[in-house]
């Protein structure tokens, strides 16, 4: 394997990239810093350390005494679980089917693929409320139904960009593999779940991270259809956190790094499979 030779331009890369990553984890190492001190604290010096008699834990047994943090995690790991779950399922073999199958109107349904991409959500989402509120499942006294209100939106929105990105990672799939296992007497459906689909186990997987994790912030369509405390999901607690205690940096701080730790550890354990999952087909031949 051939070394790669240092160059002036190299180490400007690193330094710009390293200045770069600073800034990103700068903000997230402040936040939880100042998360476990006094507002009083915070507001002589923000960016002292929580060490000694400056650390607290005070910030945090308000939050959890005062709002229903529990009930939003809850609530957030069910909306974002079911919408990873659903979209991998029904993403996977409408990929499968636009890859490998030839059919009249294929193109077009292509071409609506990379068009919805373009809708942003606040564009559909009047027509979205009225046709789920003629089904009964908004603003109801069960909080499943509420959930679901949310859930149905969140997967058509994450379809298209899901479909697009499983097609690709199956083309890089040679064919000859499924051909051999049609030979076999193998099912359309038995090739897709026994030989495509653990194949392209690092594609679902960053599918399913992405789409839980725009699942999990996304405020604005849950801000619509989640209107009483106990349908709230975490990024509405944290936004009626903020209405709330105003100038209370310790409480803000707190509620955001509850907010954030979850998500980062979903990234921390699986980053490799998104990187594998986005870059597959990027260099052929």
């Amino acid at each position: 394997m051939k070394k790669k030779k240092f160059s002036p331009g190299l180490l400007i890369a690193y330094i710009v990239l390293i200045f770069w990553a600073l800034t990103t984890i700068f903000p997230l190492a402040w936040s939880i810093m100042n998360s476990f001190k006094d507002k009083k604290i915070i507001y002589q010096n923000s960016f002292s350390l929580p060490v000694g008699a400056a650390f607290s834990m005070d910030n945090y047994r308000n939050i959890f005494q005062n709002y229903n943090v529990l009930s939003a995690y809850r609530n957030s790991f069910i909306i974002s679980g079911t919408v990873a779950f659903a979209v991998i399922l029904f993403a996977g073999m409408a990929a499968y089917a636009l890859t490998r199958y030839k059919f009249p109107g294929k193109k077009m349904l292509t071409g609506l693929l990379y068009a919805g991409m373009m809708f942003p959500v606040f564009s559909t989402i009047i027509p979205v409320l009225r046709m789920q509120a003629s089904w009964g499942i908004v603003n109801t006294p069960y909080v499943p139904l509420n959930l679901l209100s949310v859930i149905l939106p969140q997967i058509a929105g994450n379809m298209s960009f899901a479909i697009i990105v499983l097609s690709n990672y199956i083309q890089s799939i040679p064919i000859e593999l499924e051909e051999a296992a049609s030979m076999e007497g193998c099912s359309p459906q038995k090739i897709y779940f026994k030989i495509v689909r653990p194949l392209c186990r690092p594609s679902f997987v960053t599918v399913g991270i992405f789409s839980f994790l725009w699942s999990y912030n996304d405020l604005f369509t849950q801000m619509f259809f989640l209107r009483t405390k106990d349908n709230w999901a975490i990024t509405i607690l944290l936004n009626n956190i903020a209405s709330k205690e105003g100038v209370n940096y310790g409480a803000l701080f707190s509620s955001v790094t509850l907010i954030v730790i979850p998500v980062l550890l979903v990234y921390l354990v699986l980053n490799k499979y998104i990187i594998k999952g986005m870059t597959v087909g990027a260099v052929k031949g």
